[in-house]
Protein backbone atom coordinates (compact mmCIF):
# COMPACT_ATOMS: atom_id res chain seq x y z
CA UNK A 1 0.00 0.00 0.00
CA UNK A 2 1.32 3.08 -1.22
CA UNK A 3 1.51 6.33 1.14
CA UNK A 4 -2.06 7.75 2.11
CA UNK A 5 -1.27 11.07 2.09
CA UNK A 6 0.30 13.06 -1.08
CA UNK A 7 1.28 16.28 -2.07
CA UNK A 8 -1.89 18.06 -1.27
CA UNK A 9 -3.30 15.62 1.12
CA UNK A 10 -5.73 12.73 0.63
CA UNK A 11 -7.22 12.20 -2.41
CA UNK A 12 -9.56 10.49 -4.02
CA UNK A 13 -13.05 9.43 -5.38
CA UNK A 14 -15.60 10.62 -2.71
CA UNK A 15 -17.35 7.48 -1.49
CA UNK A 16 -15.17 4.96 -3.37
CA UNK A 17 -11.69 5.66 -2.49
CA UNK A 18 -12.13 8.36 -0.07
CA UNK A 19 -15.20 7.16 1.99
CA UNK A 20 -16.71 8.71 5.32
CA UNK A 21 -15.36 5.84 7.04
CA UNK A 22 -12.12 6.61 6.13
CA UNK A 23 -12.34 10.57 6.89
CA UNK A 24 -13.25 9.61 10.23
CA UNK A 25 -10.49 7.81 10.68
CA UNK A 26 -8.15 10.47 9.77
CA UNK A 27 -9.44 12.78 11.84
CA UNK A 28 -9.74 10.45 14.88
CA UNK A 29 -5.48 10.07 14.51
CA UNK A 30 -5.16 13.58 13.57
CA UNK A 31 -6.67 14.43 16.58
CA UNK A 32 -4.89 11.73 18.89
CA UNK A 33 -1.35 13.01 17.44
CA UNK A 34 -2.50 16.63 18.54
CA UNK A 35 -3.22 15.82 21.62
CA UNK A 36 -0.12 13.49 22.54
CA UNK A 37 2.06 17.25 21.48
CA UNK A 38 0.11 19.42 23.50
CA UNK A 39 -1.82 17.80 26.96
CA UNK A 40 -2.15 21.63 27.97
CA UNK A 41 -5.63 21.90 26.37
CA UNK A 42 -7.93 20.26 24.62
CA UNK A 43 -7.45 20.43 20.80
CA UNK A 44 -9.98 23.08 18.69
CA UNK A 45 -9.93 22.18 14.92
CA UNK A 46 -11.17 24.79 12.16
CA UNK A 47 -13.17 22.84 9.53
CA UNK A 48 -14.40 23.97 6.06
CA UNK A 49 -15.80 22.70 2.82
CA UNK A 50 -15.79 23.52 -1.04
CA UNK A 51 -19.17 23.24 -2.45
CA UNK A 52 -19.13 19.72 -4.19
CA UNK A 53 -22.23 17.42 -2.76
CA UNK A 54 -20.23 14.58 -1.21
CA UNK A 55 -18.38 17.26 0.65
CA UNK A 56 -21.68 17.35 3.14
CA UNK A 57 -21.01 14.06 3.94
CA UNK A 58 -17.68 13.82 4.56
CA UNK A 59 -17.69 17.41 6.74
CA UNK A 60 -19.99 14.96 9.11
CA UNK A 61 -17.75 12.11 8.95
CA UNK A 62 -14.46 14.53 9.94
CA UNK A 63 -16.72 16.56 12.28
CA UNK A 64 -17.78 13.56 14.05
CA UNK A 65 -14.09 11.55 14.27
CA UNK A 66 -12.64 14.87 15.34
CA UNK A 67 -15.35 15.28 18.29
CA UNK A 68 -14.85 11.87 19.10
CA UNK A 69 -11.57 12.29 19.99
CA UNK A 70 -11.92 14.69 22.28
CA UNK A 71 -11.59 17.78 20.33
CA UNK A 72 -13.61 20.71 19.55
CA UNK A 73 -14.45 21.58 16.36
CA UNK A 74 -15.12 25.21 14.73
CA UNK A 75 -17.39 24.67 11.22
CA UNK A 76 -16.63 27.24 8.54
CA UNK A 77 -19.27 25.75 5.85
CA UNK A 78 -18.31 26.33 2.73
CA UNK A 79 -15.20 28.38 2.62
CA UNK A 80 -11.95 28.84 0.08
CA UNK A 81 -9.09 26.68 1.58
CA UNK A 82 -7.06 29.68 2.25
CA UNK A 83 -9.65 31.14 4.15
CA UNK A 84 -9.35 27.93 6.52
CA UNK A 85 -5.71 28.04 6.84
CA UNK A 86 -6.32 31.66 8.32
CA UNK A 87 -8.94 31.04 10.50
CA UNK A 88 -6.61 28.46 11.96
CA UNK A 89 -4.00 30.85 12.89
CA UNK A 90 -6.35 34.02 13.57
CA UNK A 91 -8.54 31.93 15.64
CA UNK A 92 -5.53 29.53 17.66
CA UNK A 93 -6.87 26.37 16.71
CA UNK A 94 -4.38 23.23 16.83
CA UNK A 95 -5.38 21.70 13.62
CA UNK A 96 -7.41 22.57 10.35
CA UNK A 97 -9.03 20.58 7.92
CA UNK A 98 -10.69 21.47 4.48
CA UNK A 99 -12.49 19.39 2.52
CA UNK A 100 -11.90 20.12 -1.29
CA UNK A 101 -10.49 18.33 -4.34
CA UNK A 102 -9.09 21.50 -5.23
CA UNK A 103 -9.61 21.98 -9.28
CA UNK A 104 -10.66 18.04 -9.65
CA UNK A 105 -13.91 16.97 -11.13
CA UNK A 106 -16.86 16.79 -8.77
CA UNK A 107 -17.13 13.39 -8.38
CA UNK A 108 -13.36 13.58 -6.43
CA UNK A 109 -12.76 15.01 -2.94
CA UNK A 110 -9.78 15.54 -0.65
CA UNK A 111 -8.70 16.14 2.96
CA UNK A 112 -6.24 18.84 3.62
CA UNK A 113 -4.68 18.80 7.05
CA UNK A 114 -3.81 22.77 8.56
CA UNK A 115 -1.08 22.23 11.67
CA UNK A 116 -1.58 25.44 14.40
CA UNK A 117 -0.49 28.34 12.54
CA UNK A 118 -2.10 27.41 9.14
CA UNK A 119 1.00 26.01 7.95
CA UNK A 120 0.47 22.35 6.00
CA UNK A 121 1.59 19.70 8.12
CA UNK A 122 4.92 18.03 7.79
CA UNK A 123 5.72 14.92 6.60
CA UNK A 124 6.51 13.51 10.36
CA UNK A 125 3.56 14.46 11.31
CA UNK A 126 1.55 13.03 8.18
CA UNK A 127 3.17 9.71 8.84
CA UNK A 128 2.22 9.96 12.44
CA UNK A 129 -0.97 10.51 11.73
CA UNK A 130 -1.05 7.64 8.86
CA UNK A 131 0.11 5.41 11.33
CA UNK A 132 -2.23 5.57 14.05
CA UNK A 133 -4.80 5.45 11.57
CA UNK A 134 -6.64 2.38 12.37
CA UNK A 135 -4.86 2.13 15.58
CA UNK A 136 -6.98 1.34 18.68
CA UNK A 137 -7.65 3.46 21.81
CA UNK A 138 -9.53 4.68 24.16
CA UNK A 139 -12.53 7.19 23.77
CA UNK A 140 -13.64 9.94 25.81
CA UNK A 141 -16.86 9.95 27.36
CA UNK A 142 -19.18 12.65 29.36
CA UNK A 143 -17.87 15.75 29.64
CA UNK A 144 -14.22 15.12 27.62
CA UNK A 145 -16.56 14.54 24.01
CA UNK A 146 -15.50 17.00 21.69
CA UNK A 147 -18.28 20.02 21.20
CA UNK A 148 -19.39 21.37 17.91
CA UNK A 149 -20.63 24.75 16.78
CA UNK A 150 -20.86 26.39 13.65
CA UNK A 151 -17.97 29.46 12.98
CA UNK A 152 -21.00 31.88 11.60
CA UNK A 153 -18.67 34.46 10.99
CA UNK A 154 -16.39 32.94 9.09
CA UNK A 155 -16.63 34.64 5.80
CA UNK A 156 -16.69 38.18 7.33
CA UNK A 157 -13.56 37.38 9.20
CA UNK A 158 -11.64 36.17 6.56
CA UNK A 159 -13.00 39.18 4.13
CA UNK A 160 -11.75 41.45 6.74
CA UNK A 161 -8.37 39.77 6.46
CA UNK A 162 -7.97 40.05 2.53
CA UNK A 163 -8.95 44.29 2.90
CA UNK A 164 -5.61 44.61 4.30
CA UNK A 165 -3.42 41.77 3.22
CA UNK A 166 -4.90 42.62 -0.44
CA UNK A 167 -5.46 45.43 -2.56
CA UNK A 168 -5.00 47.61 1.04
CA UNK A 169 -5.21 50.86 0.90
CA UNK A 170 -4.94 51.21 -3.21
CA UNK A 171 -8.63 51.40 -4.20
CA UNK A 172 -9.53 49.78 -7.15
CA UNK A 173 -12.64 52.00 -8.75
CA UNK A 174 -12.14 52.41 -12.81
CA UNK A 175 -11.65 48.52 -12.84
CA UNK A 176 -13.78 46.30 -14.45
CA UNK A 177 -13.10 42.55 -13.37
CA UNK A 178 -14.96 39.23 -14.62
CA UNK A 179 -13.94 36.62 -11.79
CA UNK A 180 -15.09 33.01 -13.13
CA UNK A 181 -15.88 31.15 -9.47
CA UNK A 182 -15.81 28.07 -10.89
CA UNK A 183 -18.93 27.68 -9.04
CA UNK A 184 -16.57 26.94 -5.68
CA UNK A 185 -15.51 27.98 -2.34
CA UNK A 186 -15.16 31.53 -3.70
CA UNK A 187 -18.55 32.02 -5.06
CA UNK A 188 -19.73 34.62 -2.95
CA UNK A 189 -16.37 35.64 -1.32
CA UNK A 190 -14.13 36.68 -4.09
CA UNK A 191 -17.09 38.83 -6.39
CA UNK A 192 -17.06 40.15 -2.21
CA UNK A 193 -13.71 40.93 -2.08
CA UNK A 194 -13.02 42.33 -5.61
CA UNK A 195 -16.46 45.04 -4.53
CA UNK A 196 -15.47 45.57 -1.62
CA UNK A 197 -11.75 47.19 -3.13
CA UNK A 198 -13.99 49.12 -5.15
CA UNK A 199 -14.11 47.25 -8.40
CA UNK A 200 -16.63 46.95 -11.10
CA UNK A 201 -17.83 42.68 -10.68
CA UNK A 202 -19.25 40.59 -13.44
CA UNK A 203 -19.25 37.41 -12.00
CA UNK A 204 -19.73 34.35 -13.80
CA UNK A 205 -20.07 30.08 -12.59
CA UNK A 206 -21.00 31.88 -9.13
CA UNK A 207 -23.76 29.34 -8.76
CA UNK A 208 -22.69 26.17 -7.04
CA UNK A 209 -25.40 23.61 -6.63
CA UNK A 210 -23.29 20.67 -5.55
CA UNK A 211 -22.56 18.99 -9.14
CA UNK A 212 -21.22 21.99 -10.95
CA UNK A 213 -17.60 22.69 -9.57
CA UNK A 214 -15.11 23.01 -12.13
CA UNK A 215 -17.24 22.18 -14.99
CA UNK A 216 -16.22 23.94 -17.90
CA UNK A 217 -14.95 26.66 -15.98
CA UNK A 218 -12.46 27.97 -13.36
CA UNK A 219 -9.12 28.04 -13.66
CA UNK A 220 -8.62 24.39 -15.98
CA UNK A 221 -10.81 25.89 -18.60
CA UNK A 222 -10.23 29.52 -19.53
CA UNK A 223 -12.64 29.90 -22.46
CA UNK A 224 -15.66 31.27 -20.75
CA UNK A 225 -14.01 33.68 -18.26
CA UNK A 226 -12.15 34.75 -21.74
CA UNK A 227 -15.29 35.18 -23.79
CA UNK A 228 -17.09 37.26 -20.75
CA UNK A 229 -14.00 39.89 -20.65
CA UNK A 230 -14.91 40.57 -24.27
CA UNK A 231 -18.09 40.89 -24.04
CA UNK A 232 -18.37 43.19 -20.99
CA UNK A 233 -15.48 45.24 -22.24
CA UNK A 234 -13.62 44.18 -18.93
CA UNK A 235 -10.06 45.27 -17.96
CA UNK A 236 -9.12 41.83 -16.89
CA UNK A 237 -10.54 38.65 -16.15
CA UNK A 238 -9.70 36.34 -13.04
CA UNK A 239 -10.00 32.53 -13.18
CA UNK A 240 -10.45 30.58 -9.58
CA UNK A 241 -10.63 27.03 -9.30
CA UNK A 242 -12.87 24.83 -6.72
CA UNK A 243 -11.30 25.68 -3.27
CA UNK A 244 -9.50 29.28 -4.78
CA UNK A 245 -6.13 28.86 -3.77
CA UNK A 246 -5.60 29.51 -7.46
CA UNK A 247 -5.75 32.39 -9.81
CA UNK A 248 -4.79 32.59 -13.22
CA UNK A 249 -5.79 35.67 -15.04
CA UNK A 250 -6.64 37.30 -18.82
CA UNK A 251 -5.74 40.53 -20.17
CA UNK A 252 -8.26 42.43 -22.07
CA UNK A 253 -7.84 41.14 -25.20
CA UNK A 254 -8.30 37.94 -23.85
CA UNK A 255 -4.22 36.47 -23.57
CA UNK A 256 -3.82 34.53 -20.95
CA UNK A 257 -1.43 35.35 -17.83
CA UNK A 258 -0.38 32.37 -16.26
CA UNK A 259 1.03 31.80 -12.42
CA UNK A 260 4.47 32.13 -13.87
CA UNK A 261 3.79 35.69 -15.44
CA UNK A 262 1.52 36.64 -12.39
CA UNK A 263 4.83 35.95 -10.30
CA UNK A 264 6.97 38.04 -12.47
CA UNK A 265 4.73 41.23 -12.32
CA UNK A 266 4.15 40.74 -8.10
CA UNK A 267 8.21 39.98 -7.33
CA UNK A 268 8.86 43.66 -9.78
CA UNK A 269 6.06 45.14 -7.42
CA UNK A 270 7.32 43.98 -3.88
CA UNK A 271 10.86 44.78 -5.01
CA UNK A 272 9.98 48.57 -5.81
CA UNK A 273 8.52 48.31 -2.38
CA UNK A 274 11.98 46.66 -0.48
CA UNK A 275 9.58 43.72 0.46
CA UNK A 276 11.05 41.21 -1.85
CA UNK A 277 13.27 39.31 0.62
CA UNK A 278 17.20 39.14 -0.95
CA UNK A 279 15.32 40.03 -4.39
CA UNK A 280 14.98 36.20 -4.37
CA UNK A 281 11.38 34.69 -5.93
CA UNK A 282 10.73 30.54 -5.40
CA UNK A 283 9.35 28.78 -8.24
CA UNK A 284 9.15 25.16 -9.21
CA UNK A 285 11.16 23.25 -11.88
CA UNK A 286 8.25 23.48 -13.70
CA UNK A 287 7.86 26.96 -14.14
CA UNK A 288 8.77 28.37 -17.86
CA UNK A 289 12.52 29.48 -19.05
CA UNK A 290 10.83 32.79 -19.69
CA UNK A 291 10.56 33.78 -16.15
CA UNK A 292 14.05 32.93 -15.15
CA UNK A 293 14.98 35.26 -17.89
CA UNK A 294 12.75 38.00 -17.08
CA UNK A 295 13.93 37.38 -13.65
CA UNK A 296 17.64 37.29 -14.02
CA UNK A 297 17.32 40.77 -16.75
CA UNK A 298 15.28 42.56 -13.25
CA UNK A 299 18.17 41.21 -10.97
CA UNK A 300 16.18 38.80 -9.41
CA UNK A 301 17.24 35.56 -8.19
CA UNK A 302 14.75 32.66 -8.94
CA UNK A 303 15.41 29.73 -6.07
CA UNK A 304 14.03 26.42 -7.96
CA UNK A 305 11.81 24.09 -5.78
CA UNK A 306 9.93 20.52 -6.58
CA UNK A 307 6.59 20.37 -8.45
CA UNK A 308 3.56 20.72 -5.36
CA UNK A 309 2.90 23.93 -3.70
CA UNK A 310 4.13 22.58 0.02
CA UNK A 311 7.78 22.24 -1.66
CA UNK A 312 7.59 26.14 -2.71
CA UNK A 313 6.08 26.56 0.91
CA UNK A 314 9.27 24.65 2.51
CA UNK A 315 11.79 26.59 0.31
CA UNK A 316 9.68 30.00 1.42
CA UNK A 317 10.04 28.95 5.08
CA UNK A 318 13.68 28.00 4.75
CA UNK A 319 14.92 31.19 3.15
CA UNK A 320 12.35 33.75 4.82
CA UNK A 321 11.63 34.83 1.25
CA UNK A 322 8.13 37.03 0.21
CA UNK A 323 6.69 35.36 -2.71
CA UNK A 324 6.60 32.11 -4.59
CA UNK A 325 4.54 29.75 -6.58
CA UNK A 326 3.53 27.56 -9.97
CA UNK A 327 2.91 28.27 -13.03
CA UNK A 328 -0.93 26.86 -12.03
CA UNK A 329 -1.69 29.89 -10.14
CA UNK A 330 -0.85 29.08 -6.72
CA UNK A 331 0.96 31.71 -5.50
CA UNK A 332 2.08 32.69 -1.82
CA UNK A 333 3.05 35.36 -0.03
CA UNK A 334 3.86 34.26 3.50
CA UNK A 335 4.07 37.38 5.00
CA UNK A 336 0.12 37.48 4.24
CA UNK A 337 -0.95 33.95 4.21
CA UNK A 338 0.35 30.43 4.77
CA UNK A 339 -0.55 28.80 1.81
CA UNK A 340 -1.57 29.69 -2.05
CA UNK A 341 -4.55 32.06 -2.00
CA UNK A 342 -6.22 33.15 -5.42
CA UNK A 343 -8.14 36.13 -3.63
CA UNK A 344 -5.35 37.70 -2.54
CA UNK A 345 -3.67 37.10 -5.23
CA UNK A 346 -6.00 38.55 -7.56
CA UNK A 347 -6.27 41.41 -5.20
CA UNK A 348 -2.20 42.27 -5.44
CA UNK A 349 -2.24 41.83 -9.28
CA UNK A 350 -5.29 44.37 -9.64
CA UNK A 351 -3.84 47.03 -6.97
CA UNK A 352 -0.69 46.74 -8.89
CA UNK A 353 -2.45 47.84 -12.35
CA UNK A 354 -4.39 51.01 -10.08
CA UNK A 355 -1.32 51.93 -8.74
CA UNK A 356 1.24 51.97 -11.96
CA UNK A 357 -2.08 52.87 -14.22
CA UNK A 358 -0.86 50.26 -16.77
CA UNK A 359 -2.55 47.34 -18.14
CA UNK A 360 -2.32 44.08 -17.46
CA UNK A 361 -1.09 43.26 -21.14
CA UNK A 362 1.58 45.99 -20.61
CA UNK A 363 2.36 44.36 -16.93
CA UNK A 364 2.58 40.78 -17.82
CA UNK A 365 5.00 41.99 -21.18
CA UNK A 366 7.83 41.79 -18.80
CA UNK A 367 8.14 38.22 -19.20
CA UNK A 368 8.17 36.25 -22.76
CA UNK A 369 7.52 32.74 -22.41
CA UNK A 370 9.01 30.46 -24.29
CA UNK A 371 7.03 27.78 -26.18
CA UNK A 372 6.83 24.92 -23.66
CA UNK A 373 5.63 21.10 -24.59
CA UNK A 374 5.06 18.82 -22.19
CA UNK A 375 4.07 14.83 -22.87
CA UNK A 376 3.24 12.32 -20.73
CA UNK A 377 4.61 8.90 -21.51
CA UNK A 378 3.03 5.78 -20.10
CA UNK A 379 5.98 3.20 -18.69
CA UNK A 380 6.31 -0.20 -17.06
CA UNK A 381 8.78 0.75 -14.51
CA UNK A 382 9.63 4.90 -14.21
CA UNK A 383 12.49 4.57 -12.37
CA UNK A 384 14.30 2.06 -14.65
CA UNK A 385 13.83 4.61 -17.02
CA UNK A 386 15.26 7.40 -15.42
CA UNK A 387 18.35 5.77 -14.74
CA UNK A 388 18.80 4.49 -18.57
CA UNK A 389 21.50 5.60 -20.06
CA UNK A 390 20.00 5.59 -23.44
CA UNK A 391 17.84 8.73 -21.97
CA UNK A 392 20.68 10.59 -20.22
CA UNK A 393 22.29 10.35 -24.01
CA UNK A 394 19.03 11.71 -25.29
CA UNK A 395 18.32 14.38 -22.69
CA UNK A 396 22.33 15.24 -23.42
CA UNK A 397 22.28 15.38 -27.00
CA UNK A 398 19.06 17.38 -26.55
CA UNK A 399 20.42 20.28 -24.01
CA UNK A 400 23.22 20.44 -26.58
CA UNK A 401 21.29 21.26 -29.51
CA UNK A 402 19.31 24.00 -26.72
CA UNK A 403 22.18 25.50 -25.54
CA UNK A 404 21.07 28.28 -23.76
CA UNK A 405 17.84 29.08 -25.81
CA UNK A 406 15.75 26.17 -23.94
CA UNK A 407 16.16 23.41 -21.57
CA UNK A 408 14.99 20.05 -20.92
CA UNK A 409 13.55 18.40 -18.07
CA UNK A 410 11.83 14.55 -17.39
CA UNK A 411 10.09 14.02 -14.24
CA UNK A 412 8.89 10.76 -13.13
CA UNK A 413 5.12 11.01 -12.11
CA UNK A 414 4.02 10.96 -8.33
CA UNK A 415 0.91 8.98 -8.59
CA UNK A 416 1.25 7.06 -11.99
CA UNK A 417 3.73 5.08 -13.82
CA UNK A 418 4.13 7.86 -16.27
CA UNK A 419 7.44 9.94 -17.41
CA UNK A 420 6.65 13.88 -18.15
CA UNK A 421 8.70 14.97 -20.90
CA UNK A 422 8.64 18.95 -20.64
CA UNK A 423 10.56 21.08 -23.70
CA UNK A 424 11.53 24.40 -23.97
CA UNK A 425 12.53 25.87 -26.84
CA UNK A 426 12.83 29.52 -28.78
CA UNK A 427 10.04 28.10 -31.83
CA UNK A 428 6.87 25.46 -30.96
CA UNK A 429 8.03 23.38 -33.75
CA UNK A 430 11.49 22.76 -32.53
CA UNK A 431 10.13 22.01 -28.68
CA UNK A 432 7.63 19.80 -30.18
CA UNK A 433 10.55 17.94 -32.62
CA UNK A 434 12.22 17.47 -29.79
CA UNK A 435 9.74 16.23 -27.47
CA UNK A 436 8.68 13.94 -29.43
CA UNK A 437 12.30 12.50 -29.76
CA UNK A 438 12.63 11.84 -26.11
CA UNK A 439 9.34 10.77 -25.83
CA UNK A 440 10.27 7.91 -28.02
CA UNK A 441 13.54 7.30 -26.68
CA UNK A 442 11.62 6.83 -22.78
CA UNK A 443 8.79 4.44 -24.60
CA UNK A 444 11.58 2.14 -25.83
CA UNK A 445 12.59 1.71 -22.49
CA UNK A 446 11.92 -1.82 -21.40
Amino acid sequence: MGRLFGTDGVRGLANAELTPELGMSVAVAAARVLAERDRSHRPVAVVGRDPRASGEMLEAAVTAGLASAGADVLRAGVLPTPAVAYLVGELGADLGVMISASHNPMPDNGIKLFAEGGHKLADTVEDAIEARLYEPGSRPVGAEVGRVRDLVDAGERYLGHLRLAGAGETPLAGLRVVVDCANGAAAELAPEAYRRAGAEVIAIHAAPDGLNINDHCGSTYLDEVTGAVREHRADLGIAHDGDADRCLAVTADGATVDGDQIMAVLALALRERGELVEDTLVATVMSNLGLHLAMRDAGITVRTAAVGDRYVLEELRAGGFALGGEQSGHLVLPAYATTGDGVLTALRLMARMAVTGRTLADLASVMVALPQVLINVRVTDKATVAAAAEVRDAVAKAEVELGDRGRVLLRPSGTEQLVRVMVEAPTRDLAERIGEQLATVVASVT
